[in-house]
């Protein structure tokens, strides 16, 4: 007979190993495939974001200098390239493992990444050309066999380096309207393609659930980063500190700690959940993921100009095209948040939607109205 000891230890033998299967197979009943195992975010991968840290910030400048709807527009048009490039690169990661050879890649692409910062200044003028030069050298490494193996696809990787790179280099020499028309073309190839080619990426495509949320919300606290100094730089070297300064930044502070509370709050997990059980995971990648994360960050850069332009002069009044900014990038970061939770759980719920980034869109974008009481 079984000592009390030993069976109680061969008991828990016998039910440790079920009770790991059973938690390995809750995530997969909706889709009666095996879950991934657990990744984590590499090293490498962090130290790849600090490149898109300053890209961020190098928008955001360019913004800032013309706020006019040409203005907005042109941005918007040097940021999806950047953006698709992060986005790629945080894919590739997350379907394949980052060994030391494919750590060289990413840094490679990093460097690219690094090179289109550089020229966002100047891009539809003196360093165009480099900055399409970036965009073509990061998506040729995205496509290159070191990712995709021995056999070639036509893939979202492929249309970018046969069409949306060289569209690129085409616009970089032509100029005005043309470049900018050319350009355009070439961020609507690439937030298109996606969609275009959705049959055959559902049948290729599977990924982490927790990488892959865990990326795109680092490329959200990337935004929300960029957004403090943004808030903090105007009032960092005053001399002496002006106490309608310092409400400014605490105001303007508390709509990042806003922006932050509604997605790490409600959305981030949710995120990670939808992955884990989607019967499409594809669905939730392109568009929750790829367009909504994009609309996301987008009104946190808008915002944050905004905010900026608040900080540098607390007492002055707003403008149109200032005030449209801020508040029209708030009210394009909670549509994207409730359009988000609609597709991930196909209900919005009330409670989820921000008190304090909401409370900007409580005053009227107008002259009269001074800004740090926005």
């Amino acid at each position: 007979m079984t000592p009390p000891a030993e069976s109680d230890r061969a008991a828990e033998s016998r039910s440790a190993p079920n009770q790991a299967e059973d938690r390995r197979h809750d995530g997969a009943q909706a889709t009666n495939e095996p879950v991934p195992e657990e990744k984590r975010v590499s090293w490498a991968e962090l130290f790849f974001d600090l490149v898109f840290v300053f890209a961020v910030t190098e928008v955001s400048t360019l913004l800032r200098g013309d706020h006019a709807p040409a203005g907005v527009g042109r941005a918007a048009i040097i940021f999806v390239p950047i953006y698709w490039v992060w986005v790629g690169t945080s894919i590739r990661a997350n379907t394949h493992d980052i060994t030391s050879r494919r750590q060289l890649s990413l840094f490679t692409i990093a460097l690219a990444g690094l090179v289109m910062a550089l020229a966002v200044p100047d891009a539809y003028h003196g360093r165009a050309l480099l900055f399409a030069a970036g965009y073509w050298a990061a998506r040729l490494v995205l496509g290159s066999r070191l990712f995709t193996g021995t056999r070639s696809t036509f893939s979202v990787f492929v249309v970018s380096m046969v069409i949306t790179g060289p569209l690129l280099v085409i616009g970089a020499f032509v100029h005005g309207s043309g470049q900018v028309a050319l350009w355009a073309l070439a961020a609507a190839v690439d937030l298109a393609t996606p969609r275009l080619l959705r049959t055959h990426v559902r049948q290729r495509l599977r990924v982490n659930g927790a990488h892959l949320a865990e990326r795109y919300g680092s490329f959200v606290l990337i935004a929300l980063g960029e957004s403090v100094v943004t808030i903090g730089a105007p009032v960092a070297g005053d001399q002496p500190l002006r106490a309608g300064s310092l409400v400014a930044v605490a105001v303007s502070f508390a709509v990042c700690c806003g922006l932050w509370w509604v997605y790490f709050q409600h959305t981030a997990e949710t995120v990670r959940r939808a992955l884990d059980t989607a019967a499409d995971q594809t669905d939730i990648i392109r568009t929750v993921l790829s367009y909504g994360h994009l609309l996301l960050i987008a009104g946190i850069i808008a915002m944050a100009v905004g905010l900026h332009e608040v900080v540098t002069a607390p007492g002055a009044r707003l403008g149109w095209e200032v005030a449209g900014l801020l508040f029209a990038g708030c009210a394009l970061y909670l549509a994207t948040f409730g359009y988000t939770r609609r597709r991930m759980r196909q209900q919005v719920s009330p409670p989820d939607w921000s008190p304090p980034p909401s409370c900007c869109c409580s005053c009227p974008p107008h002259d009269s109205c001074p800004p740090w009481l926005s």
